[in-house]
């Protein structure tokens, strides 16, 4: 074990500003790295959870035969299977040997039915979003604490920004060239460690950056206040079509289902005359809203949901973050008048604002469903976070004092150059990213306010 004077002050400006940065992404990490373990551990497992076994019961396996029965006789089925049920959606199989899947709902509960299409018999039930992909989804998404644990996340995604930052900064070849920076050094003891670290943060970083910018994008505030409402897709795209009180939100259950850039944008009504050509010959059902969708290009696995008003739609969608498909490109969102069969409003990828673009490639990427290169990739990812936050605390424990009762944080310079550009950088995070701010202010406020009036307590902090 390695003994540090942490008390000793750095010489030279270049020091002081590394023992600085270094302070910040000590105190960082202390908070970060909880959740970012926890994060990384649920995200492998929703990976393989869903490659393996399918998040929604889609993999139910069946023998494939010549003739598929009526989507209308297949539901009649998977309705009859649940006491007083109503149909709310078809998600049809994504290949011709595996079962097609009903969502029906009896007194506020949800049950999805898996059905043999080719015989329209029920294969199994099972209760919506009980497995354990929904499990570990829960706690990735906001460790099963609702509001409060999204705040959280959202805090420790953006200050893992910070820690990113400072940690280049750290790493930052200056003299001793790219090589020792890129190429990790096989030494003894705290410095093999610290090469590892340093080596896996640098080339990490990108990777880490682009999880995090995609995961907070789902977040109440930097995603849902600031990102998100500016880039919706503008319901005035659909010229001369009713809109509906309802957004396209309406639709998400327990699970962000809807893609992102249409999150926020009004649904469009049934009860008039305008519309594209749709369903042409017939009643409008089941059958034929089916028909219609393969007619204009949905083939495979695509999710229908059935009106549930007098003004509802039918709704057609395919997207990646559904794992409807393996290409974000082909997103598509169609709605269809339950009384005339018009089409009202069919957005696709290219319809997207740029940031909508971006949202849709990106939480294909974040989420693995690319196919098995990108469940891979993202496991090596989520494997380097853990490694990262284990090297950390290994690193901690070689520095600390040989005492007991003190965190070894590293000393801050008591003359800080250049502090005005320091301060600028984290006005410029604060203003970005609002929960990493509050985290930072508050930091601040415990440090001048706390901590410097109490010698002994900040004896023991640091």
């Amino acid at each position: 074990m390695t003994s540090t004077d942490i008390n000793a002050q750095p010489e030279g400006r270049v020091n002081k500003l590394y023992f600085a940065a270094w302070r910040w992404h000590f105190y960082t990490g202390l908070f970060v790295i909880p959740f970012l373990t926890t994060l990384a551990v649920t995200g492998m497992a929703m990976l393989w959870i869903a490659w393996i076994d399918g998040r929604d019961g889609e993999r139910t396996l069946v023998a494939p035969q010549e003739i598929t029965q009526p989507v209308s006789a297949q539901a009649e089925a998977a309705v009859a299977a649940i006491p007083d049920g109503v149909l709310k959606q078809y998600v049809a199989p994504r290949t011709n040997d595996v079962a097609a899947l009903f969502r029906v709902d009896a007194d506020g509960d949800a049950t999805m039915v898996a059905v043999d299409p080719y015989t329209a018999q029920v294969i199994e039930t099972f209760p919506r979003r009980s497995g354990w992909y929904d499990f570990v989804d829960n706690i990735h998404s906001d460790l099963m604490l609702g509001v409060t644990g999204d705040r959280m996340i959202e805090t420790a995604a953006s200050l893992s920004l910070v820690l990113i930052a400072t940690g280049l900064y750290m790493w930052w070849p200056r003299e001793a060239g790219w090589r020792r920076a890129l190429v990790p050094s096989f030494a003894r003891g705290r410095a093999l460690w610290k090469s590892l670290h340093g080596v896996v943060g640098i080339w990490l970083s990108v990777f880490l950056v682009f999880f995090l910018i995609s995961g907070l994008a789902w977040s109440g505030i930097w995603g849902g206040k600031m990102v998100q409402a500016w880039s919706q897709f503008p319901a005035e795209k659909w010229d001369a079509v009713p809109l509906s009180d309802d957004i396209h939100a309406s639709m998400n259950h327990d699970r962000r289902e809807v893609p992102w850039a249409l999150e926020q944008t009004p649904m469009p009504a049934s009860g008039s005359d305008v519309g594209a050509t749709g369903v042409e010959n017939g009643a409008v059902t089941l059958d034929t809203v089916d028909a219609l969708a393969r007619e204009i290009g949905f083939d495979a696995r695509y999710q229908l949901n059935v009106p549930q008003s007098e003004t509802g739609v039918w709704t057609l969608s395919r997207d990646s973050m559904n794992t409807d498909s393996t290409d974000p490109m082909s997103d598509r969102t169609v709605h269809v008048d339950q009384f005339t069969g018009k089409i009202l409003a069919d957005v696709r990828y290219e319809d997207y604002s740029l940031a909508g673009k971006a949202m849709a490639v990106g939480i294909a990427l974040h989420m693995g469903t690319l196919g098995l290169w990108s469940v891979v990739a993202n496991t090596l990812v989520c494997l380097s976070v853990l490694f990262l936050c284990v090297s950390s605390v290994i690193l901690w424990w070689k520095r600390r004092p040989a005492h007991a009762g003190r965190l070894s944080a590293p000393p801050m310079p008591k003359e800080l150059p250049l502090w005005q550009g320091a301060v600028l950088v984290g006005l410029a995070v604060s203003m970005a990213f609002p929960m990493a701010g509050l985290a930072l202010l508050a930091v601040l406020t415990v440090d001048t306010l706390i901590l410097s009036r109490l010698p002994k307590v900040r004896q023991s902090l640091t």
